[in-house]
Parts: C-alpha cells; sequence; structure tokens
C-alpha cells in the first residue's frame, strides 16, 4: 500500500480562517484590542493595520512600549500555564481587521500544526530582540536617534513593498513617550530632519533611506539643545500629518 503524503499545513490559510474558537474582528482607529487588567483569554493576530501597546503605573502615567502592524501578534500572555490578566493595553491607531484566537484554540493548534509552531516562535524570538534593541537604543542612544530609529521602524523599512512609504498617523506624545523625551523635542527634530531631506511632509510624513544614516552612521550634524523648537512645520501641522 502507498502511504499518501500529507498535504503540507497552511499557515496563511488559518490565520484569515475563522471558525471554533476563532474569529474575525474589526476595529476602528482609537479602539482597543483589550485593556490592562483584563482577562488574558486569547491571541489576537494583526492582518491589516497598525496598534500600539501602553502600560499605566500605578499613579496613572501612560507610555506607549511597542508599536504592532501587519503579521504581528499580540496578547500572547494568554498561552501561560495559568490563566492571568493583560499587563498591558493594545489599541488600534489606524482602523485594523485581527483574527481573534481564542486560548485553547490557540494552544491545539501549536501543539498540532508544527508549521504554526515554528512561525509563532520565530515571531516570538523577534520581539524578544525588538525589545532588547529597544533597551539598548534608550540606553545609549540620543533622543534624537531614537525617534529616527523609531521612524525608520514604523516606515517597515527592510520590509517588502515600499521603500519610502507614508507613516500611519501617531501623535506627538506617543513618540515622545517611546523615545523618552518632550512632545516639543520631537517637534524639533522632525523639523531638523525635514531640513536635511530625511523626511517630507506634504500632509503626511514620508521617511526617506537617507534617515538611515543617522542610526547606522551618525551622519548627522551637531545640533543646540537649547535651540528653539523649528516653525517650518508647525505642532498642529505635525499632529494632523502624524
Amino acid at each position: 500500500m502507498v502511504e499518501l503524503d500529507k498535504p503540507a499545513f497552511d499557515v496563511a490559510a488559518l490565520l484569515i480562517k475563522t471558525g471554533l474558537g476563532r474569529k474575525t474582528i474589526q476595529l476602528a482607529p482609537k479602539q482597543p484590542f483589550f485593556s490592562q487588567g483584563d482577562p488574558a483569554d486569547s491571541v489576537f493576530y494583526l492582518q491589516n493595520g497598525r496598534a500600539r501597546i501602553t502600560v499605566v503605573s500605578a499613579i496613572g502615567k501612560e507610555a506607549t512600549i511597542t508599536l504592532l502592524t501587519d503579521g504581528d501578534f499580540v496578547g500572547e500572555e494568554a498561552l501561560a500555564s495559568a490563566p492571568s490578566l493583560r499587563l498591558a493595553t493594545a489599541t488600534a491607531i489606524t482602523a485594523c481587521t485581527a483574527l481573534k484566537i481564542g486560548r485553547q484554540e490557540m494552544i491545539r493548534t501549536m501543539h498540532e500544526e508544527h508549521a504554526f509552531s515554528d512561525l509563532f516562535l520565530k515571531f516570538m524570538l523577534a520581539r524578544s530582540m525588538r525589545v532588547q534593541a529597544d533597551l539598548i537604543d534608550q540606553l545609549f542612544n540620543s533622543s534624537e536617534k531614537r525617534l529616527a530609529r523609531i521612524l525608520l521602524l514604523m516606515a517597515q523599512f527592510g520590509q517588502p513593498g515600499e521603500t519610502e512609504p507614508l507613516l500611519p498617523k501617531i501623535s506627538q506624545e506617543v513618540l515622545a513617550e517611546m523615545i523618552g523625551t518632550t512632545r516639543s523635542r520631537v517637534n524639533f527634530f522632525m523639523n531638523r530632519f525635514r531640513k536635511l531631506g530625511f523626511i517630507d511632509y506634504n500632509g503626511r510624513i514620508r521617511v526617506h533611506k537617507s534617515l538611515l544614516n543617522v542610526v547606522l552612521h551618525d551622519q548627522l550634524p551637531e545640533s543646540d539643545a537649547g535651540e528653539k523648537p523649528a516653525s517650518e512645520i508647525s505642532t498642529e501641522q505635525l499632529e494632523a500629518g502624524l
């Protein structure tokens, strides 16, 4: 008897398929996937859109810890051995489409489908490396260089697709939280990047590949730390474009 080969597991098909333990959800900008303190009972796979993860301290101070884009998982704490609570809040920045996968369905699929387990493991390792890089960035780089890195990550340089894409809308406060500086400094740095040709502004911010020089080669003229933010792009304009 000839044994037929088992068809290869289609990871992409699983991540767009609804069914028992899985459903597709649509979120509007600013709508949460889940909130800090909620039961951690599911994992989300972001199919389309941008989102962010924030935490709120005991005294009510909110901070953005990372941004999410197409192909990211969020809510993986649901896979802990014992049911737990959400440690952070995940919120849509743009309109988002995501697959919500229940805890038991996620565990079952990981046990039975090794191709999916491999995909999820690669994602978790990549996220771990990203967190490590964020920590090094925070410890050793200037706030201006940290902003350049965040803009490049948001523009998804190194990913397939457009090389100088428009950024999704995101406030200066969020950028300031992520790099550990003030909103006025973010405004100043954005104007400086524009003057140097690293970004364009025409209703939306477009990041150019030349901004990589700031991160990789420190090719940035010295700036006066006491200089006031430039006025070519006003705070209100940047808020509308980010």
